[in-house]
């Protein structure tokens, strides 16, 4: 599915991010709540123009790094780096599209309205919102639904809505956290193909966690992060050969991720 009229800045922001070849640089990173080490020092490299996966166990800091990288969260030590520039920085909004683990909507509104809001505070025209309001509905699949209230949608609705608006601006970053949580098959499917394309067509880089291990095998490449620490590193083929494992769940396992 392509966009006419966003072709030439797509254009434009493929060559500014293809001349990087790491999209988000992580060194040394910690944190910390309550004295408790959420975080210890980890440094990770995220290429430009890769799907990215971060898994772990629930508690494993998956949320908290993302919030960082996203500039919500101070880290205590350590910095990142987002397409060239140190985090936080009020430029790289427009540049990420951010889709948390808790939805982050207005009930009172309708689906409509919430992505009218989004698209307006990065500058929209009229005829630019309706384009990418018409796109983001219907990747996953809310465009029947958007007149109708969000205090009635169900969860997996208030999830579909949530990653449209991390679509919104048609970001060269895409950090979602737990998108498919919810999301029945068919459209996780659907979802993941368009994930796949706006990397291959568009040169988007996107940063994923989950816990659902055959996404983990769609990753170009992936983190496992346990108590912190990227403990295991590599295309999901690297880590299971390293593991000496037939699948990332057994490799979950072994790294002490089942328990």
């Amino acid at each position: 599915m392509k966009l006419k009229s966003t072709e030439c800045s797509l254009k434009l922001n493929n060559e500014r991010v293809s001349g990087l070849q790491n999209a988000i640089h992580i060194e040394e990173l910690s944190k910390s709540f309550k004295r408790k080490r959420v975080i210890k020092p980890l440094s990770v490299q995220i290429e430009s123009q890769k799907i990215y996966g971060l898994l772990g166990p629930s508690g494993c800091g998956k949320t908290t790094l993302i919030k960082m990288i996203v500039g919500m969260m101070k880290p205590d030590a350590g910095g990142i780096t987002v397409l060239g520039k140190r985090v936080p920085d009020a430029s790289l909004l427009s540049e990420i599209g951010y889709m948390a683990q808790s939805d982050a909507l207005y009930t009172e509104l309708t689906g409509r309205q919430n992505l009218e809001f989004f698209a307006k505070l990065y500058g929209m025209s009229k005829s630019e919102r309706k384009i990418r309001i018409d796109y983001a509905a219907e990747i996953v699949q809310l465009s029947n639904d958007l007149d109708v209230s969000v205090f009635a949608y169900s969860g997996g609705m208030k999830r579909r809505l949530s990653l449209a608006i991390a679509l919104i601006q048609n970001p060269k970053i895409l950090i979602l956290d737990e998108p498919t949580v919810g999301i029945d098959p068919l459209l996780k499917q659907s979802i993941w193909k368009e994930l796949e394309r706006l990397k291959a067509e568009e040169g988007k880089t996107i940063l994923i966690t989950t816990h659902v291990m055959d996404e983990a095998e769609r990753c170009d490449k992936i983190g496992m992060l346990r108590e912190g620490e990227i403990v295991a590193i590599g295309t999901p083929m690297e880590i299971k050969a390293q593991y000496h494992a037939a699948s990332l769940d057994e490799v979950f396992v072994k790294i002490g991720g089942g328990h």
